[in-house]
């Protein structure tokens, strides 16, 4: 996959591989990074990063995530029971 040229979207998120992707900022100095987001799983990246981070493909596998398990993960941190004093 390669980086999305100025004023593209990446096609896909590269940790859940969904297409909710919105451009979140741009570099100061036109055409140097682009900074997207991820609408599913809120992963966030810059075009300018390493593949290992931007492209679905070389995402490291034990960091992805199914967008339909997101539901069931826990809500962290959970919220502690009231001390009685």
């Amino acid at each position: 996959m390669s980086q999305p040229q100025e004023g593209q979207h990446p096609l896909v998120c590269p940790r859940c591989r969904s297409a909710a992707i919105e451009v979140l900022s741009n570099s100061p100095i036109a055409g140097v990074w682009t900074m997207y987001s991820c609408k599913t799983c809120l992963y966030a990246w810059r075009s300018s990063e390493a593949e290992e981070n931007t492209n679905p493909d070389k995402y490291p596998e034990a960091f992805r995530i199914k967008p339909e398990d997101i539901p069931k993960f826990p809500k962290v941190p959970a919220i502690p029971t009231l001390r009685k004093s």
